[in-house]
């Protein structure tokens, strides 16, 4: 069961069952599947990559130069290497959670907190209740035990991104009001996650996949699963090129493995996504309260949808209709105010998506 506090006199309770992903375990198991399938580690930093027409070529810090058919860039966001050919407009997440011991806290053990959107704690706060009104935050947590758990202070997009400094306080706030006194820190986690904005140049030599590939969810940052999901999808197509007798490398290659990871449907139902962003952007604390009031009253399907990345084009459209029906008037004067232009820019960019 998860929760998601509205406000403090609304309250939702969602059949959606949530796990945290142990980072270390994560990577030890990529890892493993990599010895096991004979991959070959050179631990040193990228200086440079050039490309030919059939080739390309790495050259390290230390020297060493390595030749491929084909680079993959897992580097995450800040690769140097990838091209863009539209102005980067991205929105940020920007988080600060820690896994902790605790004397005790008030949630409930069955349920994990999706997100609190309540403000209470901001009540002796002035400037941060200011702040948080017009870019708002929400609490995540994880229960383990009375004693333990994961908590993240989250800003769940913005433009100018949120400093990290004003979250932390903001969580300090929030879990001193809620009488919760942390005795030890186990891990402590630092989310930057760039949103949205314009796809890579589609195709070009160097591939991506990852936050470097722009798979991040538009409207929400989740990553991991999905590309987790692809990656198998890339690898084939990878493996079909460059297995097979005859094979396939240059210009054409670039072009079947770009394909295989952003298909047109892809492109399109990302540009939806972002239009959510853009959405979620120019709403303050009560018209994002607003929203996911509306948001979570869906159908299932499509909220669950929605945040797996799972909905097609014409289902994003259905859920459009189906969360103005359920908006509450404020809500749709939000809408019907706020996202014009967002919409006039999805439209133009789904007209040029599919010319």
């Amino acid at each position: 069961m998860t929760t998601v506090f509205i406000d403090e006199r609304k309250t939702k309770y969602l059949d959606r069952p949530y796990g945290r992903v142990s980072r270390k375990k994560l990577k030890s198991k990529l890892l493993e599947g990599c010895i096991s399938g004979g991959v070959r580690f050179h631990e040193a930093k990228v200086w440079e990559i050039q490309h030919e027409e059939f080739e390309s070529s790495i050259t390290c810090d230390d020297g060493t130069q390595l030749k491929a058919n084909l680079i993959v860039d897992a580097s995450g966001f800040s690769s140097p290497f990838i091209e863009y050919d539209k102005p980067r407009n991205h929105g940020y997440q920007i988080a600060h959670g820690i896994l902790a011991e605790v004397d005790s806290h008030p949630y409930d053990l069955d349920k994990m907190v999706l997100m609190d959107w309540r403000d209470s704690h901001l009540g002796n706060e002035p400037y941060l209740r200011e702040s948080s009104s017009r870019f708002p935050t929400f609490m995540y947590a994880m229960p383990f035990s009375s004693n333990l758990i994961f908590l993240e202070e989250t800003s769940l997009v913005s433009r100018p991104m949120l400093s990290y400094s004003e979250v932390k306080r903001r969580m300090v706030a929030r879990l001193r009001h809620l009488g919760i006194r942390v005795t030890r820190v186990l891990e402590e986690e630092k989310c930057l996650i760039p949103m949205g904005g314009p796809l890579l140049k589609i195709p070009q030599s160097l591939m991506a996949v990852g936050g470097t590939s722009g798979i991040v969810h538009p409207s929400t940052g989740y990553m991991v699963a999905r590309t987790l999901g692809l990656a198998p999808a890339l690898a084939a197509v990878i493996a079909e090129c460059l297995g097979s007798a005859r094979m396939i490398r240059g210009r054409p290659l670039h072009q079947r493995v770009w394909a295989g990871l952003w298909p047109v449907e892809r492109r399109c139902t990302r540009e939806f996504y972002a239009f959510g962003m853009e959405t979620l952007l120019k709403l303050d604390l009560n018209g994002t309260r607003r929203f996911f009031d509306a948001f979570f009253n869906l159908n299932p399907y499509y909220w669950h949808g929605f945040l797996s990345s799972r909905l097609s084009l014409g289902e994003l459209a259905m859920l459009s209709v189906s969360l103005f029906g359920h908006a509450s008037n404020l809500s749709r004067l939000d809408i019907l105010t706020k996202c014009p232009v967002p919409l006039v820019k999805m439209v133009g960019s789904l007209a040029l998506e599919t010319i």
